[in-house]
């Protein structure tokens, strides 16, 4: 049965099986002793008519026939109910048997004094140790309660409440991790908000400022143009930053399941810069594509094209006119790098830990375009396909950021 396994109860049983033991050869010692005692008051009771039986001149041979007798006829019963020994006569009229039965209700009370005190000692030993193991059971669940998972149930032995126990951590060890979760969430969504806040403070406050300026000069039709530009494009900036804000929100708490499937990688670079090429053009940049057409890859297109797009904004963001953004793949073993190169101011090595940050913008980016959720978004989106994203940077010479993906499921 399962409970042996439990260490106290087979301290507990085996006490059992000693004190049954212990019983058992008490009780054939007593059985040998009483035998003895018998024995002896026999004796003493055969001597004592003996001896007064020679006193009154009885012959020796008819007092050893008279002891050695077996047969008890009814004159001797009457005899003996003459003088008052029957089988009702009181015990203090008998004098040896009385001595006997004297001695043996000592006996007998000193040993069921002393078994059962050894019962109950060894009884309440186990019920105490028990006891003990439940108490600092019920103040661990109690912390616990609480929200206190410093100490934790014993789980080193075996038996029933061992495994009990052991139910019990693993509740504890889901509660905590549940409540770990939750404090991590509570702490995401505050500091998703403080960001939000954060950023929209600046446009919220040029916009009304813009809104103020135009409200103070309405027949200034130059006036009421530019600054009619200038919030246009600081609601645009809005958008763009609650959009990325609730991407990465959906990433971070797994609310996007990627639908990966197999496709080729012009088809993701494609789809990455297609609204990418005319701002190129525009600031006479070049976008160059070199890689095998027919290479496949397994991913999620559009999210992946997000994520390249991502990548080309933040080049084109730090090159100059006449930059150029080069695009090419390559296929090694268990894996497909994608390189996205470009040719412009390139990453301080003492930024280029913290680009992927939300927000950062280093001091040598600060006047370039951008809200810094690009590069944390698209490095999200990567890592969420299992895949991995790095960057190596020369100042002045350029960056290259690599991205990688499992060819195989």
């Amino acid at each position: 049965m399962s409970f042996y396994r439990d260490k106290q109860i087979r301290g507990y049983l085996l006490f059992i099986v000693c004190y049954a033991i212990l019983i058992s050869g008490i009780a054939i010692w007593f059985y040998r002793n009483q035998i003895t005692d018998i024995k002896s008051m026999y004796l003493s009771h055969d001597t004592a008519i003996v001896s007064s039986l020679l006193e009154q001149g009885v012959p020796e041979e008819v007092i050893a026939t008279a002891i050695s007798n077996t047969n008890a006829d009814t004159d001797g019963t009457e005899l003996l109910d003459s003088i008052g020994i029957r089988e009702k006569t009181l015990s203090a009229l008998l004098p040896f048997f009385s001595d006997f039965q004297f001695h043996l209700f000592i006996i007998l009370l000193f040993l069921s004094i002393v078994f059962t005190l050894l019962l109950f000692a060894g009884t309440f030993l186990f019920l105490w140790i028990r006891n003990k193991l439940y108490r600092q059971a019920e103040i661990i669940i109690n912390n616990y309660i609480v929200n206190d998972y410093s100490c934790h149930l014993p789980q080193n032995e075996e038996g029933e409440i061992f495994r009990l126990f052991a139910f019990i951590e693993q509740l504890a060890t889901m509660l905590q991790s549940k409540n770990e979760t939750e404090r991590k969430t509570k702490e995401f969504l505050k500091n998703t908000i403080s960001d939000i806040s954060h950023q929209l403070k600046t446009p919220l406050a040029a916009l009304s400022m813009y809104q103020e300026i135009i409200e103070s000069e309405p027949d200034n039709a130059e006036t009421v143009k530019k600054f009619s530009a200038k919030i246009g494009a600081a609601l645009k900036r809005i958008e763009q930053l609650i959009q990325s804000m609730l991407k990465i929100t959906r990433l971070d708490t797994g609310n996007i399941i990627f639908e990966k499937r197999c496709c080729l990688v012009n088809e993701v670079i494609a789809n990455a810069i297609s609204e990418l090429t005319t701002r190129a053009t525009n600031e006479n940049k070049q976008i160059i594509i070199n890689g095998n057409p027919k290479q496949p890859i397994l991913c999620d297109i559009d999210w992946t094209g997000e994520a390249i797009g991502n990548l080309i904004k933040n080049a084109l963001d730090h090159t100059e006119s006449g930059g150029i953004i080069c695009i090419t793949w390559e296929n090694v073993p268990t894996m497909l790098r994608i390189f996205i190169s470009d040719n412009g101011k390139g990453i301080a090595p003492e930024d280029i830990h913290h680009i992927f940050k939300r927000f950062y913008r280093s001091k040598q980016s600060l006047d370039t375009q951008g809200i810094g959720l690009g590069l944390p978004l698209a490095k999200s989106i990567i890592e969420g396909q299992n895949g991995f994203i790095s960057v190596e940077s020369i100042i002045n010479q350029g960056t290259t950021f690599t991205l990688s993906f499992l060819t195989k499921p």
